[in-house]
């Protein structure tokens, strides 16, 4: 039997699929997604507020709790967070907490969508922020699947770490 294994992370991953287990004289099996828990969506959901930061993308960030840390997210680095993600009509389409309360979830940062990928990279470690992500640097406009994330979409994000980039193997030089 082989198996294929992908990403299946709560539709952050650009190319997010989920795992599925593949059989060479039987259909594939795509494993059950958890149920979501009862996640009430903050109070501002359905639009940024005035006091946002906002950048050129048109991304909008509120710092929530203040971090301990000083070092930033990079390229090629990995982090790990904890999250939840609503549309701005109140529903809740993905949270690490499907995993269990106080699950953390750990992401390579450039396979992140464009506006997590932002968004992060301003956060250090301990910060929670809620980030309002336009739909051109979300998944954009018209949802991939029924129901599924589009539009302006709003996270909320702790950075509880930042993993360094695994080291490159040495190029080995020509004889």
């Amino acid at each position: 039997m082989r198996t294929v294994l992908g990403f299946a992370v709560l539709g952050l991953l650009c190319a997010a699929a989920p795992a599925v287990a593949v059989a060479d004289d039987k259909p594939a099996e795509v494993a059950a997604k958890p149920a979501l828990p009862d996640l009430p969506a903050p109070s501002d959901v359905a639009a940024p507020p005035a006091d946002g930061e906002k950048s050129k993308t048109g991304l909008v960030t509120k710092v929530l709790a203040k971090g301990t840390g000083s070092a930033h997210p990079t390229p090629g680095c990995e982090v790990k967070v904890r999250y939840s993600g609503w549309m701005t009509d109140g529903k809740l389409f993905d949270t690490s907490e499907k995993k269990g309360a106080g699950f953390v979830a750990q992401f390579p940062i450039d396979l992140l969508i464009k506006g997590w990928q932002e968004g992060l990279k301003l956060m250090v470690v301990g910060e929670k922020r809620r980030m309002w992500v336009p739909a051109d640097i979300a998944y954009g406009d018209t949802p991939r699947r029924p129901g599924g994330p589009h539009g302006m979409l709003v996270f909320d994000v702790e950075l509880v770490d930042i993993v360094a980039a695994p080291a490159k193997p040495a190029k080995k030089g020509k004889k």
